[in-house]
């Protein structure tokens, strides 16, 4: 952290929707809810949420999705490539939904997006500037690609990045951790009570 610099945090509630955490999401069987079960994330970042709206820590969520119809679904990319065959990830859906153990509160914006980056194409820069925010605490999945994108181009735009590693996952226990190992180079690990102690 900078010299002399006031820590203004907000809380990243990301890609924590039903199709990536739920049992009946239809990315379940890929490990995403395996591992966020194992690592009991839902749990740490309900916590998380909880302790910033107590403190007056903004709480801003992201969903990845896309429109109905997949126009602006990326044909040329095989990380999204299943998501138009198996009709997943389809914005207004349940599927795009944040799962309910870490609904929303009314006024708490939700940031669409359409690719891994939450920062591209979407308004969210935009909207952490407005809100004075100068730190980015971290939660989500997955650690190997949103965690990992949103903490290097956090970086790159002058926030202060801390990843809350017992609130994130990744599909596999190694990805997740090859992936914090990365992250380290450009943010800071850190863990939900030392973030919002309790």
């Amino acid at each position: 952290m900078g010299i002399n610099m006031e820590r203004r945090p907000a809380l990243l509630v990301l890609d924590l929707i039903n199709e990536l955490v739920h049992p009946d999401g239809k990315y379940a069987a890929d490990g995403f809810c395996e591992q966020v079960a194992e690592r009991g994330v839902l749990d740490r970042t309900a916590v998380a949420i909880d302790r910033a709206r107590r403190d007056g820590v903004p709480v801003v969520y992201v969903v990845v999705g896309f429109s109905p119809g997949y126009a602006d679904w990326p044909a040329g990319s095989e990380l999204f490539a299943a998501a138009r065959d198996g009709e997943r990830v389809q914005l207004g859906t349940w599927g795009t939904r944040v799962h309910d153990a870490l609904k929303p509160a009314v006024g708490e914006p939700v940031v669409e997006k359409r690719r891994v980056s939450p920062f591209f194409g979407t308004h969210l820069d935009l909207l952490l500037r407005n809100l004075g925010v100068n730190t980015l605490l971290l939660t989500g999945v997955t650690t190997d690609l949103v965690i990992l994108s949103t903490a290097r181009e956090g970086h790159d735009r002058d926030y202060q990045v801390e990843v809350l590693a017992d609130a994130v996952a990744a599909d596999s226990l190694e990805r997740h951790e090859t992936a914090l190992g990365v992250i380290a180079r450009t943010a800071a690990i850190s863990s939900v009570d030392e973030a919002l102690p309790a």
